[in-house]
């Protein structure tokens, strides 16, 4: 059985949450440095908006990480340790 891959929205909104976070910024702070509406930075972050290229690059910036960052899959979980002794 294969994995999917996560959603691209998914994936970026995500980020887009983890950098706003992380940076200290509310979503109305992001909004008003890219020069859109707080609820569409909350529809982004929901993964609900289909971006742009021209948005994404607004959104990295107003976050100050690079576009790739944005775009960038979840991590993936790291395995499980066992605790059988060889």
């Amino acid at each position: 059985m294969s994995i999917l891959p996560m959603d691209i929205r998914q994936a970026f909104g995500q980020n887009l949450r983890r950098f706003r976070m992380r940076a200290g910024l509310s979503q109305e702070a992001v909004a008003e440095r890219m020069g859109v509406d707080r609820a569409h930075v909350s529809s982004m972050e929901r993964g609900r908006q289909n971006v742009t290229l021209l948005t994404l690059w607004h959104a990295a910036q107003a976050v100050g990480v690079t576009p790739a960052a944005l775009l960038e899959d979840a991590p993936a979980a790291k395995p499980a340790r066992s605790s059988k002794m060889p």
